[in-house]
């Protein structure tokens, strides 16, 4: 009933002891009230975030950081509803939030997207109905075009530069209208975007060509809840599910064995099936079988069996949470 958000400190990697394990307790440094069930969350910037609600409100929170306290800066009521905005019990949940400063997106149950503007009252934009179905994630492609998935299986562009209320591009998983969850880009190859959904299949998809994603992978167990490529280092994925699992994907090969631009003969152009470039150009994520050209799989947490519900990944940083009410910090990914 009473649900909060928090602001952590879980100490600097100075202090770190000999196995990389951090020494000392996190230290909850400030929270604040929130209204139904936090959805989603996202850092607008350094002191502000962005929370997502179950009442369909999204607000800003600023972190007050001289003296350790969150404050509610800026609240949009009823930014997702049902029928009728004005009616007591009218919202409908605000399922995702991202955030491209000073520009926020948000998308929910009711198939609306909104655009707001930090410091501005109003929305600057509504698609009210962008969806016939539940949108369940948003992210940015580029600066002027997000995507969208929704609970029958499809994947959306939108392009922000125009008018009309369609998307300008439709992908979707064969028939089956599988729901997707969630959606992360490749940071540096903003073609490739991965999604994942409820039968925990994680699908990659090139938005240049076709309709439908390059891969399918069979992953989880249960529903995949979150996907995400390594902001610095996307030959690595993370994605976590209901299942209790939370699997690290590495499609990199270790140095010897990748090819060099400079030396195109021997071992190095026969190693890939696919192709003979530097897989930085050429990323391993849209072979036809990834799995084939070496693609390494762990689950960092095996014996876990409560549902993974977040997670975020930073440098040699993991950060996820559970139905076990903790948040756990791996600090050694690639240890």
């Amino acid at each position: 009933k009473d649900n909060r958000i928090s602001i952590w400190s879980v100490g600097d990697l100075g202090n770190v002891g000999l196995n990389g394990e951090y020494q000392g307790e996190p230290q909850l440094l400030c929270d604040i009230r929130h209204n139904g069930d936090v959805m989603d969350m996202q850092f607008l910037d350094q002191e502000r975030l962005v929370a997502a609600s179950s009442t369909g409100d999204v607000t800003i929170f600023r972190h007050h950081q001289n003296n350790q306290t969150l404050s509610a800066n800026q609240r949009w009521e009823k930014a997702h509803y049902h029928v009728d905005r004005e009616a007591s019990c009218g919202g409908a949940a605000c399922t995702g939030v991202i955030c491209n400063n000073p520009e926020i997106v948000t998308v929910g149950e009711d198939g609306r997207i909104n655009f707001f503007r930090a410091d501005q009252k109003d929305a600057v934009r509504t698609i009210d109905n962008a969806d016939s179905s539940t949108l369940h994630a948003v992210t940015f492609l580029r600066t002027t075009e997000i995507l969208t998935v929704n609970s029958i299986g499809q994947l959306k562009i939108w392009d922000l530069r125009q008018q009309r209320n369609e998307p300008s591009q439709i992908f979707s998983l064969t028939g089956d209208r599988v729901p997707l969850h969630c959606v992360d880009r490749h940071p540096n190859q903003q073609h490739i975007v991965a999604t994942g959904g409820q039968d925990g299949m994680l699908s990659i998809w090139d938005i240049r060509q076709g309709t439908m994603p390059v891969s399918l992978l069979n992953a989880h167990e249960a529903e995949m809840w979150e996907v995400h490529f390594h902001p610095s280092n996307p030959d690595h994925l993370f994605t976590c599910s209901e299942d209790g699992s939370l699997w690290h994907w590495d499609t990199s090969t270790s140095v010897s064995e990748k090819p060099s631009f400079l030396h195109q003969g021997g071992r190095s152009s026969t190693y890939f099936s696919h192709n003979t470039i530097n897989q930085s150009v050429v990323s391993a994520w849209l072979s036809n079988d990834p799995t084939k050209d070496r693609m390494e799989i762990t689950n960092l947490i095996p014996n876990q069996t409560l549902s993974v519900n977040s997670l975020d990944v930073l440098g040699p940083c993991l950060v996820y949470g559970t139905d076990a009410e903790a948040i756990y910090v791996n600090r050694h990914l690639f240890a």
